[in-house]
């Protein structure tokens, strides 16, 4: 039997060892994981970006997932590729489902003005962006948040905020979690829900998300 081939995007700072509490069956799929990697410049394209992750993927058909920002560029890299299918996790599927307090960000441009000192304080950045993130929170997670180079912070903030895609692309399945705090579910359409899964649910929630993914896949 052939295997079906998955590709991992993590969220935004993160590394692929948030996907270690997946279990998805050996049998039937062949995964693999992407890593970050630095914008060329704070200004590069999204679309470039994608397509240097494209390069990454050698497998033709592939079903691409990704997790928060992650999630963006999954659908991005799937403008550029042919894909069996594209599944997104605590993320979105157009700028609409952005909450108010994003976009309040992006009209004020504060984010802007900070200082590189302030954005390698990873903790404290995710706080001020994320909102309803505790430190202790995010001291949780620090394992999975490894990426602090300022120009990819910068970078993919603006990315996400100045994101264009208008409308959901066909063949998405949508995955969120009911308190999700970055992306509130009340913005959200057409997804399956997480009772209390939270944007984190990737790590807490990973039993049902497992599920979710191997029957999308089917």
């Amino acid at each position: 039997m052939t295997k079906t081939a998955i590709y991992f995007v993590p969220g935004m700072a993160a590394n692929s060892k948030i996907f270690e509490h997946l279990s998805l069956d050996k049998e039937r799929f062949d995964c693999h994981f992407l890593e970050w990697k630095i914008p060329t410049s704070k200004n590069e394209p999204l679309a470039e970006y994608a397509q240097r992750m494209c390069d990454e993927i050698t497998h033709e058909n592939p079903v691409l997932v990704g997790v928060s920002f992650g999630g963006v560029l999954v659908q991005e890299m799937s403008k550029l590729i042919t894909t069996k299918k594209i599944i997104i996790i605590s993320s979105i599927k157009s700028n609409n489902e952005l909450p108010n307090r994003l976009k309040l960000i992006d009209k004020t441009k504060v984010y802007k003005l900070f200082p590189a000192k302030f954005i390698e304080n990873l903790e404290t950045y995710i706080d001020f962006f994320l909102g309803d993130y505790k430190q202790k929170k995010v001291a949780a997670y620090k394992k999975f948040l490894s990426v602090r180079d300022v120009t990819y912070l910068h970078w993919a903030i603006d990315a996400l905020l100045h994101w264009q895609q208008r409308k959901p692309l066909t063949n998405t399945v949508h995955i969120h979690g009911s308190k999700d705090e970055v992306f509130p579910i009340k913005h959200i359409v057409d997804c399956h829900t997480i009772e209390n899964g939270t944007h984190a649910m990737v790590l807490t929630k990973a039993k049902k998300i497992t599920s979710i993914i191997e029957q999308a896949i089917t």
